[in-house]
């Protein structure tokens, strides 16, 4: 007799969830058996791969909790990759203050030169957390198609940016229904989006509305700390 599968339960969601556990528990041992000279940093990363498993495992407070106390490592360690990377997931923990953490994280994925894929990333959150009709979508739209035009390697610049591409339009469309590259070219004209001196500014102003008064950093001291070119 072949064997029986809930229904409501998709094939191959049992054998998922038992990889993750498993993954999850080689995390937990790794943390355990850390050395006693083991720095933060090392810490903090395994704890950001747990925490990255708790989210996969849809255990979200579990997730966030975690991911909450590596991230206060990596921005003390300068580890803005990784600090943005913890930052996703607390967005996606879906916490009391995820929209904060989501906010902040991109904030520091648009300042630091972090890979263009994580940037972009938390951008197309905020966009999918904008209204249809707010400018609010359109210019965290443009600023990823900006940061992957001029940070993406050469091997990923077309791919990436052919992703901001769509995104830009997208928003387009449910903004004001903008279906032409003529009607694009327009519409970036009229939001003033071609610049990014002037569409920078105004993202700042949209992350800062989303995190209100809840940074959890200095950015004045985080900005001292950027590559000087």
């Amino acid at each position: 007799m072949s064997e029986q599968h809930d229904p409501q339960d998709p094939i191959g969601t049992s054998t998922d969830h038992t990889s993750l556990a498993q993954q999850l528990a080689a995390y937990q041992t790794q943390l355990a058996q850390l050395p006693a000279d083991a720095t933060e940093l090392e810490h903090a990363r395994v704890l950001l791969d747990i925490a990255e498993t708790h989210l996969a495992m849809e255990q979200k407070e579990n997730a966030w909790n975690i991911a909450r106390e590596a991230v206060s490592t990596f921005i003390e360690q300068e580890q803005w990759q990784l600090a943005v990377e913890a930052y996703n997931v607390l967005f996606q923990a879906e916490q009391p203050a995820s929209l904060s953490a989501l906010g902040q994280g991109t904030w520091l994925a648009v300042t630091f030169p972090i890979e263009a894929n994580t940037s972009v990333a938390m951008l197309q959150h905020v966009v999918d957390e904008t209204p249809d009709d707010s400018d609010a979508g359109a210019v965290a739209a443009i600023a990823a198609h900006y940061i992957a035009d001029i940070r993406s390697d050469d091997d990923k610049h077309e791919s990436l940016t052919f992703l901001t591409q769509n995104i830009l339009g997208k928003v387009a469309k449910r903004h004001s229904n903008i279906s032409t590259q003529a009607e694009l070219e327009m519409w970036l004209e009229k939001l003033a989006l071609k610049d990014p001196q002037a569409f920078l500014p105004r993202l700042g102003a949209i992350i800062d509305a989303i995190v209100e008064d809840n940074w959890w950093f200095d950015r004045d001291t985080l900005r001292e700390k950027l590559p000087v070119h």
